[in-house]
């Protein structure tokens, strides 16, 4: 951190001081309020509003944007699945959310899938086979679990793309009824907390599955009157939420961006 935000203007002895403080990096500093960084001693109010300032156009120059395959896709996205952020894709099964996947196949189930979307991409299946680490959770409390012994793993050496598929299906094995709803948030709130910091701290892009359920207030006007499972706890964690509908054929909508399903991943739509 010390000569990225000192190339900005910031004193070295500020950043002494910081360090002092147990605060190494740009990502470690952002987790912090400006009231607790006003706390440590030579830090005045307007020296850490000045340190904030750097800080975020550092972080905002390290994000990664991810391809989905798709050029249309990526414009929607600005350029692709970026770091720093929750990505959700929800819809009805079989619509594609899984299928992000140089992106999200597992090669736990279905090795096979890798080769034609790395051969796509110019790519050594094998190698990309060696770069993803795959874990089946059980219930919410091992999902969350994993999520902790993931962020070690990531001190060791970088990842770009964390996937969690899906998220809300264990939340509503585990937790049944409307006694247990708040509960049920309180624990979901927590993970996504969780995710959001692993994002923000190795410079990760957090791409998550989530389900559709029914709307009885979506109203006899609405064709498919459904919507995201998690409720508001979902939505006001997710940076990027995306609507995946049924096109022609193997084509899936997306917003007003319509793309394809081919054995070799996401690829723009032809007509």
């Amino acid at each position: 951190m010390a000569f990225a935000v000192t190339a900005h203007g910031i004193n070295a002895g500020d950043v002494k001081k910081l360090q002092d403080a147990g605060i190494y990096t740009c990502n470690g500093l952002m987790m912090h309020t400006k009231k607790s960084l006003t706390g440590i001693k030579g830090l005045s109010e307007a020296k850490v509003d000045k340190i904030c300032e750097a800080v975020e156009k550092i972080v905002r120059k390290a994000v990664v944007r991810i391809t989905t395959g798709s050029q249309a896709l990526d414009e929607l996205l600005g350029g692709g699945i970026e770091t720093l952020a929750i990505t959700e894709a929800f819809g009805d099964s079989d619509l594609g959310k899984h299928s992000w996947r140089i992106l999200s196949v597992f090669p736990h189930s279905r090795p096979d899938r890798i080769i034609p979307i790395a051969e796509r991409f110019g790519m050594d299946p094998g190698a990309v086979l060696d770069n993803i680490i795959y874990a089946r959770a059980y219930t919410y409390e091992h999902q969350y679990n994993l999520l902790l012994g993931l962020a070690a793993k990531m001190a060791e050496e970088p990842f770009r793309l964390l996937i969690v598929d899906s998220v809300i299906a264990l939340f509503r094995v585990d937790f049944t009824g409307r006694g247990e709803l708040a509960e049920r948030q309180q624990k979901l709130a927590q993970m996504l907390s969780r995710l959001m910091k692993i994002a923000e701290e190795f410079n990760v892009a957090v791409y998550m599955t989530n389900q559709v359920i029914a709307d009885p207030g979506g109203g006899v006007f609405i064709s498919d009157p459904k919507k995201p499972a998690g409720g508001h706890v979902l939505a006001h964690a997710a940076t990027i939420r995306l609507m995946f509908r049924k096109g022609k054929g193997e084509q899936r909508v997306c917003k007003k961006q319509v793309f394809q399903i081919t054995p070799g991943g996401i690829a723009d739509a032809k007509d």
